[in-house]
């Protein structure tokens, strides 16, 4: 038995077992849950009914998945629009903003294809129907509107939540979307930190020019211009500053930290739990999180980077390597070291 089975197989699980939610589930369940799928209940919501083959398709992996083919908002309005797009995964409750989106050369995924009127839903209504006080990994990717979905739980199980990972924009590809900086001024005020992010994006290029090259040229030509940064796929977790997580919490947070593979902050917790609820399964948790950073030394590409600092840095400092002499030898004086500035 792994050490993720052996913690989520403990009583604080029995009653409790871990809540995961996934807005925007159309092509598949989060592939990070896979090590917790059997001892979770899983909620996936898409109103874009045309990808969720998959996401069907893995309910035999959690102890129970609830698949809702509709809209979530963040209100408690019953039907809503929906703008089926060209690409499916960009069709939103938002108005692709096409005005703005035609300075981008990824313009044409956004082409509204269908607008529909659909039912719709809320989290605090679908928790109370399923009977669940609580979300602890909240993952949404629904084109524009995660933050305020996210919000809709309440300020007292916001923060609850152990992770929570968002897709927002810096440009404006829908009307009255949430924004990059909107996301991390209200996650800081809430106390939690970003675990993770991933700057994506497109070319800058009107549409009415990519006209003018050939097609050879149009379709190789996101691989040869830059990209400009458009979106962000951001996780945050759960500080765990305050005083209202309990063991539950802390289990369940170090396994989610071990999943992010945020070992230091899964040894913090580990230490902090057990100071606090002397269980000696905290011990262990420990002791793994240890193994798991000193795993990290026989990772080699990690010393890449490392070693390219501190060749910049004896060039900086006019250092070289003398043969056959083995060491560093400083230069001779008023050669390659400013005295005014050597760092």
């Amino acid at each position: 038995m792994n050490i993720i089975d052996k913690v989520l197989r403990r009583p604080e699980f029995e009653d409790h077992p871990p809540v995961l939610v996934d807005v925007g589930a159309s092509s598949g369940v989060n592939p990070a849950w896979r090590p917790l799928a059997k001892h979770s209940i899983c909620i996936a919501f898409d109103a874009d009914d045309r990808g969720m083959g998959q996401t069907r398709r893995d309910s035999k992996l959690y102890q129970q998945l609830h698949v809702y083919n509709r809209i979530l908002t963040s209100g408690t309005e019953t039907m809503s629009d929906f703008y089926l797009t060209h690409d499916a995964p960009c069709s939103s409750m938002l108005l692709p903003d096409t005005e703005r989106l035609s300075a981008w050369e990824f313009a044409d995924r956004f082409s509204v294809v269908e607008k529909q009127t659909v039912p719709t839903t809320n989290l605090q209504t679908v928790l109370t129907q399923l009977n669940l006080d609580r979300v602890d990994w909240f993952k949404a990717d629904s084109q524009g509107i995660d933050l305020r979905l996210f919000l809709s739980l309440g300020d007292a199980l916001v923060r609850k939540v152990l992770i929570a990972e968002f897709e927002p924009g810096m440009i404006d590809a829908y009307r009255g979307d949430d924004k990059l900086w909107t996301l991390m001024s209200c996650m800081h005020d809430r106390g939690f930190w970003i675990s993770d992010m991933s700057v994506l994006g497109s070319n800058r290029i009107r549409k009415d020019l990519v006209k003018g090259f050939t097609w050879f040229e149009r379709n190789y030509m996101v691989h040869l211009l830059k990209t400009s940064p458009g979106w962000a796929e951001v996780a945050y977790m759960n500080s765990f500053s305050g005083n209202d997580l309990g063991k539950r919490e802390y289990l369940l947070g170090w396994v989610c930290a071990s999943i992010k593979r945020q070992y230091g902050f899964a040894l913090e917790l580990a230490v902090g739990a057990k100071a606090r609820f002397a269980d000696p399964m905290f011990d262990s948790l420990q002791q793994h999180s240890l193994t798991a950073i000193r795993r990290s030394y026989l990772n080699l590409p990690a010393y890449f980077p490392l070693f390219r600092r501190a060749m910049r840095r004896w060039k900086r400092l006019g250092l070289r390597w003398e043969h056959p002499t083995v060491g560093l030898v400083a230069p001779a004086r008023g050669e390659g070291v400013n005295s005014k500035n050597t760092c």
